[in-house]
């Protein structure tokens, strides 16, 4: 009986070695989307878009109301989003060559294939480097070719005998990883959508499958808040003449062009939405719905038209709110949440959703608590946001939000400040830094966005 028991626990192990062994651990899937603010779905209260799936996944699982990006631009905020890492600590933005190694080591698309996924990446990976191939099992990193002038920016990707959509090239990728995904171990899989970034070398912007040519055309799109001419004539010269301003010319300086863009964004959202429908789909003829963990939210926010402006970076909750949702089928469903949540916290949640201790040069936090039925008491009274990139049509800002205020300057323009009541002004229209009665206010938000810049720099 001893051999007998001695050979029956040799087998077990050596199947276990040659990767045989059962893993409970859940699947991740990671979606983010590229520009889209964070009202811009359903569930968030948009009364004109339509974006079915995403509302599911919002009311089934844990939505986050008040989710922010710490750098509002792609490169930066995707670093951070792969790091859990503020922009001052990781310093990767646009024109800094590649990301940093030691950040990569320690970046969760490494480390969860070091840990025994089986990972995949399809769409923009965004972050400048040469050794992306290695980091995944599975990967293809692609976004809008800039060279085409026109819908070919978009639509370069084929599949079987047709050219189609970066929206749908995507969401193939994704149903054929799922498909061919081994049943002996876990996967996490990022999806990076391109859209719905608008096409920026092209007259028209925006561009869509065929299919949704319909969707939205006979809607009217009511000019955007804070359109008035005062609002535009307040922001400080640099801004007035910097790239938001270009870019709104291009997308919203009549009422014809402000329309279709609406029209395009809105159409572009909803194509993606009905990718996640058919990757829903694909999970639940695979078997693997119930053991897979989805986590949704955008890259950065989105102007579209307030303050007659078009574009992100700045330091206004338009650029620096965006949508977040996870859903984990295992778990509560049904939630809302209000805390302050971030990018940075991404990379520390999948780590927690696997299993995985992180790393302690991480800046973010773990929410995964808050799919249990005690939601965890994360801590967060504020958060530094930045746009670091120092370039001549983009003023480089940083600030300090919390719950209730925020402050932020402009880094070669210090003396230009900017404070507002969130509470009473969520809008951001009055700049109370120009307000003796809240010099005391602008003073403690000053120093307490120093204080912590200083622990992010030691």
């Amino acid at each position: 009986m001893g051999r007998i028991l001695i050979l029956t626990i040799a087998i077990i192990l050596s199947l276990d070695l040659l990767g045989f062994s059962q893993d409970d651990r859940p699947n991740i899937i990671f979606i983010l989307t590229d520009d889209q603010r964070w009202d811009a779905l359903g569930f968030a209260g948009n009364q004109l878009i339509q974006t079915p799936e995403m509302d599911r996944l919002a009311s089934e699982g844990i939505f986050f109301e008040n989710a922010f990006v710490t750098t509002p631009i792609c490169a930066a905020s995707r670093a951070s989003i792969l790091t859990g890492t503020y922009e001052r600590t990781h310093g990767y933005t646009f024109g800094q060559g590649e990301i940093k190694q030691p950040f990569i080591d320690q970046s969760y698309p490494a480390m969860m294939r070091n840990s025994g996924y089986n990972t995949g990446f399809f769409g923009k990976f965004g972050v400048n480097y040469s050794g992306f191939e290695g980091l995944f099992d599975i990967s293809e990193n692609y976004d809008r070719l800039d060279r085409y002038k026109d819908r070919r920016g978009y639509f370069y990707k084929t599949l079987g005998m047709d050219t189609v959509h970066l929206t749908r090239y995507t969401g193939q990728k994704a149903i054929e990883f799922i498909r061919q995904a081994p049943q002996e171990k876990p996967f996490m899989l990022s999806l990076s959508f391109s859209a719905p970034h608008a096409h920026d070398p092209s007259e028209e912007q925006y561009f869509w499958e065929k299919e949704f040519d319909s969707l939205y055309a006979s809607q009217y799109f009511p000019e955007p808040p804070l359109s008035d001419q005062e609002y535009f004539d307040v922001l400080p010269p640099y801004v007035r003449e910097g790239e938001n301003r270009k870019r709104w010319n291009w997308r919203f300086d009549t009422k014809e062009k402000y329309q279709r863009s609406m029209k395009g964004y809105f159409r572009m959202i909803s194509e993606i939405d009905h990718e996640i429908g058919l990757i829903r789909e694909e999970l639940s003829k695979q078997g693997k719905d119930k053991n897979t963990v989805i986590i949704f939210m955008s890259d950065n926010g989105y102007f579209l038209g307030e303050r007659q402006l078009a574009g992100k970076w700045l330091m206004y909750d338009n650029s620096l709110r965006v949508p977040m949702v996870i859903y984990d089928p295992r778990s509560v469903h049904g939630r809302k949440v209000k805390d302050l949540v971030l990018n940075i916290d991404i990379a520390p949640t999948i780590f927690d959703l696997a299993g995985l201790d992180k790393p302690k040069s991480w800046q973010g936090l773990s929410l995964a608590g808050f799919l249990e039925k005690n939601s965890p008491i994360l801590g967060r009274e504020d958060f530094i946001c930045e746009h670091l990139w120092q370039v001549d049509i983009i003023p480089p800002s940083e600030g300090l939000r919390t719950k209730e205020w925020k402050y932020f300057r402009y880094i070669n323009d210090p003396q230009h400040e900017e404070l507002y009541d969130l509470k009473s002004d969520p809008l951001e229209k009055n700049n109370l830094a120009l307000n003796p009665k809240f010099n005391g206010r602008l003073m403690e938000m000053r120093r307490k966005f120093e204080d912590k810049e200083k622990e992010l720099r030691n």
